[in-house]
């Protein structure tokens, strides 16, 4: 029985897109820029599999052995949040990016927010979340007030310290806020970011939720549902689908998302895997944590063993992205950039799958080995794959 798995390491791009001077993204490189950065990158697993093969990586060396498939792809839709990437590698291609607020939202968004929730607004910045929330917390416990802040990203943050409004009251004021956010104020994503205070600060919980809009077509994993294949999730997948196709469980670090992973290549008997790894994007990429980002792809790297250890005879196993996060830029958004592609298995022939147009040539990819017709944006690569 067949079984497929993508990995999604959150905001590992491989450098910059042919656009990405239109995005202010010149000159980003994640895993490029990192290496440099660190004097190199050990990540000796993720060599063999081949990322060495895809580009010129200080430290990474290209290896005649490698034990995996190897490519990049490129973006082909407007944008470069998660929820883009994730529903163009589904097959879900957007002609226009979602829109940001560089300045904050219009009075109209945040006075109808607060009135449809019952509680003030403060806030309504661009900024760092741990830095808005430490500006913000104090001002919060004395008025009871939402903090809503934004980034370069399309996204409608709201955070609240867990001890001042309940959990339950954040996850509905952001089922309010993504009822509000139509078109032509339609964020990509309404963010719950809890946290508490302790010694001063402010650090989150793991009860972070988001809320996406539905995609606009036929996913990879509606065609899926369709054909009773069955679909499970690590991390924030279903929320970027709204929850439509997708069951996941929310995980609060890599390491939980690894544990996760392998768990479902232990149990699960059939059917399709969509796994986040979200720390190198929120914890470092962020942050401009150039250490941190480096730990995380050793973390990684060290894990990779136990997770294709758990490979059967009829799994494909795919490590992506689905932006860049350069943490060496000025920038602590996201950056567009190129995604590598690894694909392993044992029916996998370690070869070039080159530069993809899309990343919709992936989920097209998983559709066929499925035994679907359906391909969404994209061309699938099984025929070069597999043996």
């Amino acid at each position: 029985m067949r079984r497929a798995v993508i990995i999604i390491l959150d905001g590992v791009g491989i450098g910059e897109a042919p656009d990405a001077a239109e995005y202010g993204d010149a000159g980003s490189d994640t895993l490029g820029n990192v290496a440099r950065a660190s004097g190199g990158l050990k990540l000796p697993r993720l060599e063999r599999f081949g990322l060495g093969n895809i580009r010129r990586i200080e430290g990474v060396a290209p290896r005649g052995d490698a034990a995996g498939a190897w490519g990049s792809m490129r973006p082909a839709s407007a944008g470069k949040d998660s929820t883009t990437g994730h529903w163009e590698i589904a097959g879900v291609h957007l002609e226009r990016a979602f829109p940001t607020y560089p300045r904050g939202f219009p009075s109209e968004v945040i006075e109808r927010f607060a009135r449809e929730t019952g509680r003030a607004v403060i806030g309504n910045v661009v900024g760092s979340g741990t830095d808005v929330m430490n500006r913000f917390a104090a001002e919060q416990l004395a008025t009871g007030s939402w903090i809503v802040y934004t980034s370069a990203d399309s996204v409608f943050q709201i955070a609240a310290d867990e001890g001042v409004i309940p959990l339950s009251e954040l996850h509905r004021a952001c089922e309010t806020a993504r009822a509000i956010l139509e078109p032509p104020h339609d964020v990509s994503r309404v963010i719950a970011r809890p946290f508490l205070v302790e010694n001063g600060e402010c650090k989150r919980t793991a009860n972070r939720r988001d809320y996406s809009i539905e995609p606009p077509g036929e996913t990879l994993l509606d065609a899926l549902a369709k054909a009773r294949v069955p679909r499970a999730g690590v991390g924030k997948v279903d929320d970027l689908f709204a929850g439509r196709s997708i069951t996941a469980t929310h995980t609060s670090s890599n390491a939980d998302g690894i544990r996760g992973i392998k768990n479902w290549l232990s149990t699960a008997e059939s059917g399709f895997l969509l796994a986040n790894l979200v720390d190198f994007d929120q914890l470092f990429g962020h942050r401009n944590d150039v250490a941190g980002f480096y730990g995380a792809l050793r973390e990684f790297d060290a894990a990779l063993p136990s997770i294709t250890s758990r490979l059967k005879e009829e799994d494909l196993l795919f490590i992506t992205a689905d932006h860049g996060n350069d943490p060496t830029t000025p920038s602590s958004d996201h950056a567009r950039e190129y995604v590598p592609l690894l694909a392993g298995g044992m029916r996998v022939v370690p070869r070039d799958l080159g530069e993809r147009d899309t990343f919709s040539d992936l989920g097209a990819t998983v559709a066929e080995w499925f035994g679907l017709s359906f391909r969404g944006r994209g061309k699938s690569f099984l025929t070069e794959l597999i043996v």
